[in-house]
């Protein structure tokens, strides 16, 4: 497997949008504060991202609330 094959960002809001749809596949915590999460790309999560950055998906607030919490679970443990 390559770079390729992932899409990676630290985006908070990002990560948590996509991890509704997509798991998370791996973290990188080597820069901190930062942290990295990937996605194994598929056919459809670039265009999901690109939907994302321009303003097209519709999430359930309640929904993203609860895996905002999950998200940040992951970040501080360890």
């Amino acid at each position: 497997m390559t770079i390729h094959d992932y899409f990676s960002s630290s985006d908070l809001a990002l990560v948590t949008t996509l991890s509704l749809y997509y798991p998370i596949d791996s973290l990188d915590r080597s820069c901190l504060p930062k942290i990295q999460f990937f996605f194994k790309r598929d056919s459809g999560l670039d265009k999901f991202v690109e939907s994302y950055w321009k303003g097209e998906l519709q999430v359930n607030p309640i929904t993203f609330f609860n895996q905002l919490k999950i998200i940040k679970t992951r970040i501080y443990e360890h």
